[in-house]
């Protein structure tokens, strides 16, 4: 995150979505030579986009409203499912003779903060690409209106990632939020209030990435960097081949994790309860030992911002998220120039701190996917390097580097899966029924989703 984050400032203000065909139409006639230039993605495939095609042909002949539900293991998601919209679905609905309107786009919901770490040019143009931010881990009213708004009078369907953030695994969805079904039912009741008999689906869309030739002399390259890094002497076996590879992976691992637990038990004062060993292999003690961790981790952050720990990894993440937003981005600093020197500099104080203890946050989320047995079960290049580069993410925060220039281990194929919708229309009785209902019906869909998603995974 930048420096400008340890400075108190006025609340994030809402970036409009103010849809420009001009900007959409270079983005689009560029996206595949960025793709290719830019990325290490060298081929975008997709199955059933059949699907899409004739879900388009509906939405455009007023009959639906849907909303792209799609997999987020990486930051490069949205390029490809672009790429989707813009390159493949006009190519198979030509193939099978149906006319679309151009273009094929989709209003992508955001997260507002990514501009503080990519820049405020990546919230100009998604704010021409009709695309609207919302502000994780609060009730950011201003940003769900916007997208409430999209979503049943939009002139595009809508795109999201209900995961909420990218988890680095191709092969594992984290918990998703409820948030997608949720509004999915605003906008069934929007079109109800308003007359419209429009149907309202929600659209599962699978990502998963592989490596076009297996890197694993570059897997093997990395993990000698993280080695020395961590003070391991060079292991006995240096070949590339994954029989050594794993060994060395679950070393790493471990002495990763006995760093953090003498950190957190030494300088933050953590207990941490003892973990049974018997009868355990030595992956299932590491994972054991992570979740542990984890919620210690979160727990320093929690404590500090007086934030109680109920819920999944993911949904506390969220919370100490928002608690740190609210420290840095003030209400009261909306009219900075009232105030004093004295409060402009204690406010920054407070700042750095909040910043400082969201980075502890930032450490769970990158580890929050993490199984323990996700190599072992499946020894693909794919997951060695994935659980790799996730241990490279954690190093590098710790170094206070920048996370969000991996390395770039060799070139990816990306494999999209449409999947058949799912109803919202069919399930909005049991939601107006009731406030129980209500709440009934969002945990369900939501739950069907999930199922959904992970059904969409190759193995």
């Amino acid at each position: 995150m930048p420096d400008v984050i340890n400075q108190a400032q006025p609340p994030l203000e809402f970036i409009p979505p103010a849809f420009n065909p001009s900007v959409l139409r270079v983005i689009q006639l560029g996206l595949p030579s960025y793709l290719r230039w830019k990325t290490a993605i060298s081929q975008v495939e997709a199955n059933n986009v059949e699907v899409l095609v004739n879900l388009y042909r509906q939405f455009q002949e007023g009959k639906i409203r849907f909303l792209i539900a799609f997999r987020h293991p990486q930051a490069t998601d949205p390029l490809c499912l672009g790429y989707l919209l813009s390159q493949l679905v006009p190519r198979v609905a030509r193939q099978q003779g149906i006319p679309l309107q151009h273009p094929t786009h989709a209003h992508f919901i955001y997260d507002r903060g990514i501009t503080l770490w990519a820049g405020n040019q990546v919230g100009w143009i998604a704010s021409r690409l009709g695309a609207t931010p919302i502000q994780r881990g609060k009730a950011d009213w201003t940003g769900l209106r916007s997208a409430r708004d999209l979503f049943a009078n939009g002139r595009f369907p809508m795109a999201a990632a209900p995961e909420g953030a990218t988890n680095g695994l191709s092969e594992i969805v984290n918990p998703l939020e409820p948030g997608i079904a949720q509004m999915g039912f605003w906008c069934a009741e929007d079109l109800q209030k308003a007359g419209r008999n429009q149907q309202v689906l929600i659209v599962p869309v699978g990502i998963q990435y592989s490596y076009v030739v297996a890197p694993w002399d570059a897997i093997a390259n990395l993990l000698t960097q993280l080695e020395t890094y961590c003070g391991l002497p060079p292991h006995n076996h240096t070949s590339p081949h994954p029989e050594f590879l794993y060994p060395r992976l679950l070393r790493l691992a471990e002495r990763l994790l006995s760093f953090m637990e003498d950190f957190y038990t030494r300088f933050y004062h953590q207990k941490l309860p003892e973990i049974p060993t018997q009868s355990k292999e030595i992956n299932q003690i590491i994972a054991a030992r992570l979740s542990t961790l984890l919620n210690i981790v979160l727990q320093v952050a929690e404590q500090y911002f007086d934030l109680q720990s109920k819920g999944n990894f993911n949904d506390r993440c969220r919370r100490v998220e928002q608690a740190g937003w609210n420290y840095i981005f003030r209400e009261d600093y909306k009219d900075v120039k009232s105030l004093s020197s004295l409060e402009r500099d204690l406010g920054d104080r407070i700042a750095e701190e909040a910043n400082l203890r969201m980075w502890h946050m930032r450490l769970v989320e990158s580890l929050v996917a993490v199984t323990g047995n996700y190599v072992q079960e499946k020894p693909t290049a794919e997951r060695f390097a994935e659980t790799t580069l996730l241990i490279w993410d954690v190093v590098t925060k710790i170094r206070g580097g920048n996370p969000f220039q991996r390395p770039l281990l060799g070139q990816q194929r990306a494999k999209i899966t449409v999947g058949e919708p799912l109803s919202i229309s069919e399930r909005y009785p049991v939601y107006k029924g009731s406030r129980q209902g209500a709440r009934q019906a969002v945990a369900d869909f939501t739950k069907d989703l999930q199922q959904a998603m992970e059904g969409l995974i190759v193995k």
